[in-house]
């Protein structure tokens, strides 16, 4: 009996150990790895389940966001259009609180901040935290195996680039736009450039429009397309060497609230450029075309990778030919400028010639933006965290932006969304963001003139 009773007081002592265990290790925090779930335990259905059970309401609280930052009414120039004939989008877009553009500028940084009236904060991904690659309707309408069902696209089709951008080559000036009028894919790039580029281009461009596994785009059970998909090409985002306004969070940074959206930028003029990718300063073409393949394809996660179909390209021949046609890929032309990039007077108006005298003095746009080619092949911190506060926004962390390449403004009328991250939607945002980010004090018929410069580049 005594025994018993022995036996039986062990046992509650050790469940009382246990219980208390299991309490304290569900205190413990949990624990934010910097891998993804490699072994996923449910399937692609439930995966599926879960994530439509969020997504409209996701959507909603995302184009509210929007919505109260910007006015996102379709607002075109009647007379300026893209180098493929679509209008561009005209600004400012972005919404002041309780303040005006005139008088905003009267306040320092610290005052923006502190009344958090700063207009052009970090802009969150559609869904933060979820993440990847999305494509606009222009483009899966097309495409439609780009087609996320978990995600739609959030920014309106007025403020993006042409659906379908001319292909200008640095090789044949004379032929103007060579792509014909049509989206270059797998399925025609050979009829349009077979004869026009050389063998080693051919097979390049070959490549930039095959289909490669990506984290989102793939055959496992926690893909984000209702089929199992042989994956995205570089031009399904680089559409035609250009952009379609596709966007992703950069694959460097963690956890996933610091990590920033990131635009798609033009691969136009490539061949004159030093650094690569906005914040990477990866320092070739070809770096970064291998970059993309083993990492940023599945957010720098080189075991997600391992899972779901990493292709790794043999640098020698592979990424040299895709390098080799990418660059030829030419800026779109200018008829109002020079030999040294600057505007020809004979050919420019008044508010052309008074932006440029802007860009180049009160501005200070030149001392990154430097002719012919309107870049100085560096990077810089513009330091926009001095007008917002470090604070949660929509799944975003409102964090510092860093180091920014600087992007060459040739072009640049063909290129909305702009800024790394796509918050300024049109040429008059850029300067009125710049306006308060430098501190510049431009009246307002000086930015005027400014955007009527940066309308012809």
């Amino acid at each position: 009996m005594n025994q018993l009773k022995k036996k039986l007081i062990c046992f509650c002592i050790l469940l009382i150990v246990i219980i208390n265990f299991d309490a304290s290790f569900a205190q413990q925090p949990k624990i934010v790895s910097s891998y993804g779930p490699i072994n996923q335990d449910v399937g692609f259905d439930q995966i599926k389940a879960d994530r439509m059970k969020v997504k409209a309401d996701r959507a909603k609280e995302h184009m509210s966001m929007l919505n109260n930052r910007y006015d996102l009414s379709k607002k075109t120039s009647p007379d300026i259009v893209m180098s493929g004939g679509k209008p561009i989008p005209v600004g400012p877009t972005a919404k002041l609180q309780g303040t005006s553009w005139l008088e905003i500028v009267k306040l320092t940084p610290e005052q923006i901040k502190t009344k958090g009236i700063f207009p052009y904060k970090p802009l969150p991904f559609a869904d933060h935290a979820e993440g990847g690659m999305l494509f606009p309707p222009m483009i899966t309408s097309v495409l439609p195996r780009l087609v996320r069902f978990d995600l739609d696209f959030d920014l309106p089709e007025h403020i993006l680039p042409d659906a379908i951008p001319p292909i200008y080559l640095t090789t044949r000036p004379d032929l103007g736009d060579v792509s014909k009028g049509q989206l270059i894919t797998i399925d025609n790039y050979y009829e349009i450039f077979n004869g026009l580029l050389n063998p080693k281009q051919l097979e390049g461009l070959r490549l930039l429009v095959t289909q490669f596994p990506q984290q989102q785009f793939n055959a496992t059970e926690d893909r984000r397309t209702d089929r199992p998909s042989l994956g995205v090409s570089c031009f399904d985002c680089h559409a035609n060497g250009h952009t379609n306004g596709a966007n992703h969070l950069v694959g460097d940074i963690r956890p996933q609230v610091f990590r920033h959206r990131i635009e798609t930028p033009s691969l136009r003029g490539v061949n004159i450029q030093r650094l690569f990718g906005s914040q990477r300063a990866l320092k070739t073409i070809e770096d970064f075309t291998e970059f993309e393949q083993r990492a940023a394809y599945f957010d720098g996660d080189h075991a997600m990778a391992a899972k779901k179909g990493v292709n790794v390209f043999e640098r020698g021949s592979q990424v040299h030919f895709m390098a080799e046609f990418m660059a030829i890929l030419a800026f779109p032309p200018s008829s109002k400028f020079d030999i040294y990039g600057g505007l020809d007077k004979t050919k420019a108006s008044k508010a052309e010639l008074q932006g440029e005298a802007i860009f180049n003095g009160k501005g200070r746009c030149v001392s990154c933006h430097t002719a012919p080619y309107y870049t100085d092949n560096s990077m810089h911190d513009l330091k926009a965290e001095r007008f917002y506060k470090l604070e949660m926004d929509n799944g975003m962390m409102m964090a510092h932006d860093g180091m920014i390449k600087t992007f060459p403004l040739r072009g640049i009328k063909d290129s909305p969304p702009y800024i790394h991250d796509g918050r300024c939607f049109t040429l008059e945002d850029v300067v009125e963001y710049f306006n308060l980010v430098q501190e510049l004090h431009l009246a307002t018929p000086e930015k005027q003139n400014l955007v009527a410069f940066l309308r012809v580049l």
